[in-house]
């Protein structure tokens, strides 16, 4: 009895012993200052900015970039000119058609874009739209035509 007695006491004082150090471990002026610590350690990570689906890109561009050009990010001299878009309700979702352009040269007919909710999607503004590009043409010829009878 005395040894069973002699076995409960010192449990009690491990248990006690235990429970004065977590209460020591847990109390509040201690973590706040771990946590100031480790808060003026780590400098401030900037937030990556989150890259766009081909709708969320279209917005900003007139008409919602029918006629413009746009490819994924990863694509090389491979690009689509927006020829008609479905929206869904929300603005961020739906179906596009466009011209596929590889190298520069345009595939035969529009087709079905996939890939389009993927957010990977810019805008190429370096090709100029088809209608734009002969409108600068008409206009140049006018120009050149214009000068000449100036200067005679």
């Amino acid at each position: 009895m005395a040894m069973a007695l002699g076995t409960k006491l010192e449990t009690f004082r491990s248990y006690s012993l235990l429970s004065f150090i977590r209460t020591l471990s847990t109390s509040p002026s201690t973590s706040a200052s771990v946590s100031s610590s480790a808060a003026s350690q780590s400098p401030k990570k900037s937030k990556r900015r989150k890259k766009k689906n081909l709708f969320e890109v279209a917005q900003f561009l007139p008409n919602w970039g029918i006629g413009y050009h746009m490819a994924k990010s990863h694509w090389k001299e491979v690009s689509y000119e927006i020829t008609k878009i479905n929206l869904y309700k929300d603005g961020r979702h739906g179906k596009a058609w466009g011209i596929a352009y590889k190298n520069g040269l345009p595939a035969d007919a529009p087709k079905k874009i996939s890939g389009v909710h993927k957010r990977c999607w810019r805008y190429l503004p370096n090709i100029v739209k088809a209608s734009e590009s002969s409108q600068n043409l008409a206009n140049s010829t006018d120009n050149d035509q214009k000068v000449e009878p100036q200067a005679s």
